[in-house]
């Protein structure tokens, strides 16, 4: 049997010593009659197979029971009663553990530097209010979210997520979730945090540099005297570099000596100014800020910092939402909701270690996501029963 199997999925998981996380989950429990591990796993390979809903996982381990590794199948009631009492922590230790496991395993090698980048979305709309976590969406309600992710590092790995509730805002829900990442994570994992000119603000930036990470933020106009400082500046001056990019062009301005504003404790703010003019003649011109000065860190390395922002957009929410129903409310209790997030971005940052790390040895090309998912799904009838206890 050639290619990526279920099988070979697990043998992979283990590897990445997530074996004590499937045993362990912090089932909650009382009498359990399937064992925590069998759902577990079930859940997180019906993901990766872009299976969202719990009627989907139920009848995967009712046709393919040996090659979904369950001891016998099992209902969505059964996943429903399962996630509304799983402890939430131990998830999210395991996909923190996985991404320092990531960095020791050498995945981030090739580029020269690692980044985080934190954003928010809206997910699970509904037609009237059924959790905690619901806020009212004109005539609906959905859920709100800030994510973290990997990024800048050749292989994006979005690791954690923290929903906020109505009266709440996402910048409340961004420092929470940066302060347990990094207490996870410690301060020497990433050289950089990049985010939205919404937390372009002094308590968020403050945060940043006590947990030890350089910011680079966008500029927008929630900041509007610098900002006009800096188009004042750049706007009648020849560009300080210029460079091609991806079938296009990128023109720089960059200066560190702008004065912070008041409630900001730099001493310095450096604003950075891009042209990108992309191979279809689309003209793209942003402003960034940040408190790295210039001799640390040249142009080029932060126009591809700022740049790296977007892939926790393309890489995170695009691919969770389009292909792995992350938007969809499997089963609405405010635990349920998390926990399907969370092992969402588990199963997405197996599948991307998977293929994109461990399938790359030797010199045959690497799969696509697509390709994969066509393989996986191929090989899911053949596949040999294991043992996942």
């Amino acid at each position: 049997m050639k290619g990526p199997t279920p099988r070979r999925l697990y043998e992979h998981f283990q590897r990445l010593r997530l074996g004590d996380y499937l045993q362990a989950p912090g089932d909650g429990r009382s009498l359990p009659q399937i064992p925590a591990s069998s759902l577990l796993w079930a859940l997180i390979l019906a993901k990766t197979l872009r299976v969202a809903s719990f009627q989907g996982a139920e009848m995967l381990s009712r046709e393919c029971p040996g090659a979904m590794g369950v001891v016998r199948p099992f209902s969505d009631d059964a996943l429903a009663y399962f996630t509304e009492r799983l402890d939430l922590e131990p998830t999210r230790r395991a996909l923190v553990g996985l991404v320092r496991r990531a960095k020791r395993n050498k995945a981030f090698d090739g580029s020269a530097r690692i980044g985080l980048a934190i954003d928010g979305s809206g997910v699970g709309r509904s037609e009237k209010r059924n959790c905690a976590l619901c806020h009212e969406q004109g005539k609906g309600y959905g859920h709100k979210l800030a994510a973290i992710s990997v990024v800048g590092a050749g292989i994006d790995l979005p690791f954690d997520v923290e929903y906020y509730v109505p009266g709440e805002n996402e910048l409340t829900a961004a420092k929470r979730l940066l302060e347990r990442t990094m207490s996870g994570l410690g301060r020497r994992f990433a050289d950089y945090l990049v985010v939205d000119g919404l937390y372009a603000g002094a308590p968020f930036l403050h945060l940043a540099g006590d947990l030890g990470l350089p910011v680079v933020a966008a500029l927008k106009d929630n900041l509007p005297e610098l900002r006009q400082a800096a188009q004042r500046r750049f706007q009648n001056t020849r560009p300080h570099m210029r460079f091609a990019y991806k079938g296009g062009s990128v023109e720089i301005w960059d200066a560190d000596d702008f004065i912070a504003w008041h409630e900001l404790r730099w001493p310095r703010v450096r604003v950075l100014r891009y042209r990108h003019v992309r191979r279809d003649g689309k003209v793209f011109d942003a402003y960034w800020l940040t408190d790295q000065p210039v001799h640390r860190v040249g142009s080029r390395a932060l126009f591809r910092m700022a740049k790296s922002r977007w892939s926790i957009e393309n890489h995170g929410f695009n691919d969770a939402k389009n292909r792995h129903g992350f938007a969809h409310i499997a089963h609405h209790h405010p635990t349920s909701v998390v926990i399907h997030a969370l092992l969402t971005l588990l199963a997405m940052c197996l599948e991307r270690l998977y293929r994109l790390r461990y399938l790359r040895r030797g010199t045959h090309p690497t799969y696509s996501a697509i390709q994969f998912n066509r393989i996986l799904w191929l090989n899911l009838a053949r596949c040999e029963p294991y043992d996942s206890s």
